[in-house]
């Protein structure tokens, strides 16, 4: 629809006849160019650049009306700003490097003002939930495009406040450090669900304020646009999705759908060469009809379009006439519409191209002058609606060119498919379980104490930055980034004490999981013997082999070992915290050797914590470096009251068929104490496994000993025995 060329070739032609229309529609041309811009023909928007996140200087910026998701342009980035995090290897091992990377930019959104940004993706994720939870760590600011709005401070510090456009009229977002692990470190190709105008928009209203000066009425509602591009290609695109024309009243040029035509009022025309023909005047002009070959209008019309209910994905729609022909048009509509609404563009574009086949000159002598194009007329004694196309007046003899106002088509069902929607999962408050876990690596013990940690944050949780403190947060030391969520909850049922040396197939406890979709699996014996399912309860370590899954993120454990790697079985209490250790879900971290017996705190940063890190503490027993206690404590005397005191050592990196365990120390050493009635009366130091007592120290009563084995980092727990 080009609407001043329109105009003013009826004009044109009214006044100077063909010449005068010839030369109003080169007029015509012009204006429409000054007006809605000039483009490529009818090229408008493609949904595409709708998708596409760019950087180019010259590229359009798109326009927004109702609710609409686009890519937009990146117009400011800095270099990405590096982070390294160092941990401390064991004894004789090197230390190791983590790297990290994250970078600020500024995201131009909209070339009119905005109301608001809802969820944005990033790379086809949710980098931010319709509730505005970030998912990933980021700053986000939102500048709406309004006449007052200042620099971005951000912007205005790297570029100098002077040299810093505030870009006023323009909606854009500023990101600020966006951490870019999870997007190959580097900017990700991002898209913004944008809300410009409450509710859904009129075609009408949007393309009332394209092309300035002009009033345009139609019933047409769209939940969204984005208008990029050529303001013609808009223009004409908006026009003939919403079933506008053009035409002129009151001398205003006003683009108007058939009811608005209709309101405007209908003129009713006398057909003088059918009265003539009718009073038997054969010399008068007959009427005129004709009708266009079928294969000049499309057979099929395609309408793609961006489905609201479907995360803003391009849908298509598709209509078909009967009859001969074989083009089709296919028309991108930049708009959030749903699939009934695109089948009946379709249907309708169809249906008035049908319709334009037809065309009918009716003479109406000198009163074609008050006439003007695109006005709804009838024929007198006929029931057909009519639109002026174009009138002439040739030696005093008007003449109307007419198509037919072909009836809006309804709105019908239509699908658009099955959705594929990314889930909204909630960004919760990181949770932290930290615990100093005896080593079950095989590894020898050596160096200082390592804290294991843990962190969840429920299902939208992506991670957090994570410091350590040993005296008390008086100075933070980086401990890297916690990348995946560890499977943790709570303990439903309480589980009491049972034997370590064999299954638990008593015990059946529930346990709550604070993700309800995170999963378990069963452990078979060889699983299990391979360090599977190893489960952090309080402070001791228990395998599961069964887990029934009871819904709800609830499940009953079943088949367990107690006590694993050496910790203490213990009873526990309903609520207890829990967590599964997995390689990938826990974070190591290297402390100083010299700080086993202080204490340690933790924070952690996460995109749902804010300002306020969650934090944890835990004591450095030693657990991690220390060996465990001795086991198989025995005394045997002989008859004079003299007696050996006998042991076996325990070790961290597990048995070998036919040998001992592993000393797993640089040497092997052990503390003896002989206790009588709180007191001690020798202590000792044992190169073997076994210490001498003489019946003179037996004289007084029972002893107790303690016996504890010395490793590269300490003495461990002690072991004890009563004879």
């Amino acid at each position: 629809m080009i609407v001043a060329t329109l105009v003013l070739t009826a004009v044109g032609g009214v006044v100077g006849g063909p010449a005068g229309a010839m030369l109003g529609g080169l007029v015509g041309r012009a204006a429409d160019g000054a007006l809605l811009g000039r483009g490529r023909g009818r090229e408008g928007p493609r949904l595409a650049e709708l998708a596409v996140q760019t950087s180019s200087y010259g590229t359009p910026v798109p326009r927004v009306w109702g609710r609409m998701r686009v890519a937009g342009t990146v117009v400011w980035a800095t270099d990405l700003k590096e982070a390294r995090a160092t941990s401390r290897g064991a004894k004789g091992q090197p230390a190791t490097s983590s790297y990290s990377y994250s970078c600020s930019f500024a995201v131009l959104l909209s070339g009119r003002p905005v109301l608001r940004v809802e969820r944005v993706w990033a790379d086809g994720r949710l980098l931010r939930g319709a509730a505005g939870d970030l998912k990933v760590w980021t700053g986000f600011r939102l500048y709406r495009g309004t006449e007052d709005q200042p620099p971005d401070p951000l912007i205005a510090s790297a570029e100098g406040v002077g040299r810093t456009s505030a870009m006023r009229g323009q909606a854009y977002a500023v990101f600020e450090d966006m951490a870019l692990a999870e997007f190959g470190n580097r900017i990700p190709q991002m898209t913004f669900e944008i809300v410009a105008d409450e509710g859904p928009v009129a075609t009408a209203a949007i393309l009332g304020e394209l092309v300035p000066g002009a009033e345009a009425r139609g019933a047409m509602m769209l939940d969204g646009y984005a208008a990029s591009g050529s303001l013609r290609a808009n223009a004409d695109l908006l026009a003939g999705a919403g079933g506008l024309w053009a035409w002129e009243a009151g001398g205003a040029l006003r683009f108007a759908d058939r009811g608005a035509m209709l309101a405007a009022g209908v003129e009713t025309l006398a057909d003088l060469g059918t009265a003539a023909a009718a009073a038997g005047a054969h010399a008068a002009a007959p009427p005129v009809r004709t009708l266009a070959p079928a294969d000049t209008v499309p057979r099929a019309v395609t309408v793609l379009h961006h489905d609201a209910a479907r995360d803003y994905q391009a849908g298509l729609q598709r209509a078909v006439r009967p009859g001969a022909g074989w083009r089709e048009e296919r028309l991108e509509l930049p708009a959030a519409i749903g699939p009934a609404a695109a089948k009946a563009v379709a249907a309708d574009a169809l249906a008035r191209a049908e319709a334009g086949r037809v065309r009918r000159t009716v003479r109406t002598g000198a009163g074609a002058l008050a006439l003007m194009p695109g006005g709804a007329v009838r024929i007198a004694g006929e029931a057909d609606l009519w639109r002026v196309d174009a009138v002439s007046v040739e030696r005093m003899a008007g003449a109307a060119e007419l198509v037919p106002l072909a009836a809006v088509v309804p709105a019908t069902g239509a699908s658009g498919g099955r959705p594929n929607l990314i889930p909204d999962r909630p960004v919760g408050r990181t949770a932290l379980i930290v615990a100093e876990l005896p080593p079950g690596d095989g590894a020898a013990a050596g160096g200082g104490p390592r804290l294991t940690v843990m962190a969840s944050g429920g299902a939208g949780w992506r991670g957090a930055a994570l410091l350590w403190s040993l005296d008390d947060g008086a100075s933070w030391h980086d401990a890297g980034v916690a990348a995946r969520s560890a499977i943790t909850g709570v303990l439903e049922t309480a589980l009491a004490a049972a034997p370590e040396a064999l299954f638990d197939q008593a015990s059946a406890p529930v346990v709550r999981l604070d993700d309800p979709g995170a999963p378990l699996a069963d452990a078979d014996d060889a699983g299990l013997d391979a360090g599977a399912n190893l489960m952090l309860l309080g402070d001791e370590l228990v395998q599961f082999g069964i887990a029934e899954p009871l819904g709800g993120g609830r499940w009953r454990l079943g088949r367990l070992l107690r006590g694993r790697r050496g910790t203490t079985v213990a009873a526990h209490a309903s609520a207890t915290r829990l967590g599964l250790v997995e390689a990938d879900a826990t974070v190591a971290i290297d402390l100083p050797p010299g700080s086993v017996g202080g204490r340690a705190r933790l924070a952690a940063t996460g995109p749902g914590d804010g300002d306020r890190p969650a934090e944890a503490e835990a004591t450095v027993t030693g657990a991690s470096v220390l060996p465990p206690a001795p086991v198989h404590l025995r005394f045997a005397s002989d008859a004079g009251g003299d007696g050996v005191l006998t042991w076996v050592r325990r070790g961290r990196g597990g048995w070998l068929d036919g040998a001992d365990v592993p000393l797993g120390q640089e040497r092997e050493l052990y503390a003896v104490r002989l206790v009588r009635g709180g007191t001690a009366l020798r202590e000792a130091e044992c190169e073997r496994p076994g210490l001498s007592v003489t019946a003179a120290e037996r004289a007084g009563g029972p002893l107790t000993a303690e016996v504890r084995q010395h490793g590269t980092a300490g003495a461990g727990p002690a072991a004890t025995i009563d004879f």
